[in-house]
């Protein structure tokens, strides 16, 4: 006779338990996806240094007859680190701050020896000297560790001005040929980018603004301030992308043809860092507006998306000029909507909206290319033909809120 016996039930786990679990997987693979994300993204880089580091050490070999080329490979390497997304000027420091080291640290090994009170001595007089000539923090330390270096290796040469010395000649000179003329950067993908980070949140946080607005909502108006606080680490990145991005145009042969595609963008950085302020202070009168508790008049945040609307065809603009006339058509209309607003409210939280609701579009009318002139006259046509029609209505005309000029006192709100 067979008896069964009944299978054990699988042992589950409580249910906030299970949860801890899936949150616990769930963030294994997005912090893996992570971090292949950024392998993938420093993958170029990677290549560029292993390639100036092997190719400064058989440049020095076959030149310089040096049987182990240490300093031209570290000085490709240092020198390729900080011409990715850095400036030239920085990678000549660094460079720089390799031969200083270099130059100290043989003088004092010639001298007397090499031992731990040589180390101390080299490290101070490499990061005193290039202290001394107002060098930063990198180029300081780069001095003081090519100095140890040369301490605790086998001595150079005869005098100060040889082996080494040479080897990081070569290796910054293979660094600055490898990063500016095989394998330049493409400077309007590195700008674009830059530029394109910008204009994605700045228009999200216009639209936060106008969603607080319309639901009267002071969390999300607060968020949306933190939010535009925010923004200038994004300007500032695009600042320095567009600095690297021209100076790569400038000096690759292979990327001069971006330089006109960089202008616009060049040209449209300072209105773009005019219309971040401008939000800052755009959420905060939000802020004021809505702790009133009184419902916003729907013209005003139609007038704020508009104006969101006018900042993403900006961004579009920008990689297609042929789109200027849908971002003037969006900011227009973002002023216009707001002027609107004050044939329902003439408070002073809602004026001050309103004012940087149009101060905001004329940044982006400039941005798109615009001059003072061509504003002044398209906020005008409109309006000649309204009060007419209002007035014979029995409406009072609102008053006019002035064009403002970038750059003028009232700007002084950084939020």
């Amino acid at each position: 006779m067979t008896v069964s016996v009944p299978e054990a039930p699988i042992p589950t786990l409580p249910a906030p338990a299970e949860r801890l679990v899936d949150r616990a997987a769930a963030r294994g693979r997005s912090s893996l996806r992570t971090r292949v994300w950024r392998l993938r993204a420093g993958a170029w880089p990677i290549a560029q240094a292993a390639i100036g580091a092997g190719a400064a050490w058989g440049l020095a070999i076959v030149a310089l007859g040096h049987e182990r080329p240490v300093f031209a490979a570290l000085a490709a390497v240092i020198s390729l680190g900080a011409t990715v997304g850095q400036r030239t000027r920085r990678a000549f420091e660094l460079v720089l701050g390799v031969l200083v080291g270099l130059l100290v640290a043989d003088l004092i090994v010639l001298g007397i020896g090499s031992g731990p009170l040589q180390i101390a001595l080299v490290v101070v007089l490499a990061m005193g000297a290039t202290t001394f000539l107002g060098a930063g923090p990198l180029l300081v330390t780069e001095a003081a560790v090519s100095a140890v270096l040369v301490v605790t290796l086998e001595a150079g040469g005869s005098f100060p001005f040889t082996d080494r010395f040479l080897d990081a000649l070569v290796g910054g000179a293979v660094g600055f040929a490898v990063n500016n003329l095989v394998f330049p950067p493409n400077p309007s993908l590195l700008v674009g980018r830059a530029a394109q980070a910008v204009f994605a949140e700045l228009g999200t946080v216009i639209e936060d603004i106008a969603t607080a607005l319309e639901g009267g909502d002071l969390g999300r108006a607060e968020a949306a301030l933190a939010r535009a606080r925010k923004l200038d680490e994004r300007v500032d990145a695009f600042a320095d992308a567009l600095s690297v991005g021209r100076e790569t145009a400038r000096l690759a042969p292979p990327r001069r043809g971006a330089r006109a595609e960089l202008e616009r963008y060049a040209e449209a950085a300072g209105e773009l860092d005019l219309a971040v302020r401008d939000t800052r202070v755009m959420a905060r009168a939000v802020q004021s507006l809505v702790r009133r508790g009184e419902p916003s008049p729907d013209s005003l945040i139609a007038a704020t998306r508009q104006l969101a609307e006018a900042v993403w065809a900006l961004g579009a603009q920008l990689e297609e000029p042929e789109r200027r006339e849908a971002t003037r058509a969006a900011a227009l209309e973002a002023a216009a909507s707001a002027t609107r607003s004050l044939e329902e409210r003439r408070d002073l939280p809602t004026s001050a909206l309103i004012s940087q609701i149009r101060s905001t579009a004329v940044d982006v009318l400039r941005a798109s290319g615009m001059d003072r002139g061509e504003i002044i006259d398209a906020f005008e046509e409109p309006e000649r033909s309204e009060p007419g029609a209002r007035a014979s209505a029995g409406h009072p005309v609102p008053p006019k809120p002035p064009v403002e000029a970038p750059g003028s006192a009232w700007r002084g709100g950084a939020g």
